[in-house]
């Protein structure tokens, strides 16, 4: 079996945090975010790692990466292109952005043949979930085919939101053996002294304390990649008649429709960890300082890359 890898989506336009977060250095040793993944990634066992960036980027964006983690890891670019898409469908002329992390996972389709996993890049995930995937996607589980093996780590709601705005996350549904049931992309995810929330046309709704959300923090075998291009033609449809401009296609959905379908069985990992992520430029110095309190701990070395 062939040893996994690690996919890191960031090609993320950063409307939201007004600049290319994924850049941004916010570690005291000079590391962008995804230095501490990538990290906690190879103590894990990953041996490579291959970044899903936008073309504009690649010359700063390899530079950061060559100078640091690449020394350490194997590295591969792929490029999220907005006319990567099907057969037969054209690109809205108004619209700017990707198509969003199902067609992101899919840019790395002609370099993947084995097991993967696939995380954000401005996201801080904790080190055990690193060891649980990786673990995961060694296993017999992973080669298993009818139904397809994959797995998900799952976080608290709680301790994955922002003080600086809403967030968008996977609500999740599990069986009593932590399978998934169901994953439903909420957008407008925001905490209060009375709770945590929901909006969804115009109606706010409660989430319990507790309640497992997908952070993005995928593994799946490599059939994923044949699924993903069988199901985006259909979703297109719907995005071009919906939403041409901003319209995505998310990756939880497509896995989603495959549990329900029956064709993927998907294993929820348990992660306690707090997640940090800059999803807004303030949420910068609160980031920072977790890194650094980590860091003080002896969880990190004082610069990642000597």
């Amino acid at each position: 079996m062939k040893k996994p890898v690690l996919l890191i989506m960031a090609a993320g336009m950063g409307s939201r945090y007004g600049g290319l977060k994924q850049l941004d250095r916010i570690g005291s040793g000079g590391e962008i975010i995804m230095d501490f993944s990538i990290y906690d990634a190879m103590l894990a066992g990953f041996e490579k790692v291959i970044f899903v960036i936008k073309k504009e980027i690649e010359k700063e964006f390899k530079e950061i990466i060559e100078s640091g983690a690449g020394k350490f890891i194997e590295t591969e670019y792929v490029f999220q292109d907005i006319q990567d898409i099907p057969g037969g469908f054209s690109v809205p002329e108004a619209r700017v952005k990707p198509w969003g992390t199902g067609q992101a996972v899919l840019a790395a389709r002609k370099v993947i043949d084995g097991p993967f996993a696939v995380i954000n890049a401005d996201d801080y995930y904790g080190a055990d979930a690193f060891i649980k995937m990786y673990e995961f996607l060694s296993g017999k589980d992973c080669r298993s085919t009818v139904p397809y093996g994959f797995a998900m780590v799952g976080y608290n709601v709680e301790n994955t939101l922002t003080e600086n705005g809403c967030v968008s996350r996977g609500i999740c549904e599990t069986d009593s053996d932590r399978n998934l049931i169901s994953v439903t992309e909420r957008t407008k995810i925001f905490g209060t002294e009375n709770g945590i929330f929901y909006e969804e046309d115009g109606k706010k709704m409660e989430i319990q304390a507790g309640k497992t959300v997908s952070m993005n923090f995928w593994g799946f075998s490599s059939a994923m990649m044949q699924e993903l291009e069988n199901g985006f033609s259909e979703e297109l449809i719907k995005i071009l008649a919906n939403d041409p401009v901003k319209g995505e296609y998310y990756l939880p959905k497509r896995a989603d429709q495959l549990v329900k379908s029956g064709k993927a069985k998907v294993k929820v990992l348990e992660s306690s960890d707090r997640w940090y992520g800059v999803t807004y430029k303030e949420d910068r110095e609160s980031v920072l300082n977790a890194l650094q309190s980590m860091k003080d701990k002896g969880l990190y070395p004082e610069k990642l890359w000597k």
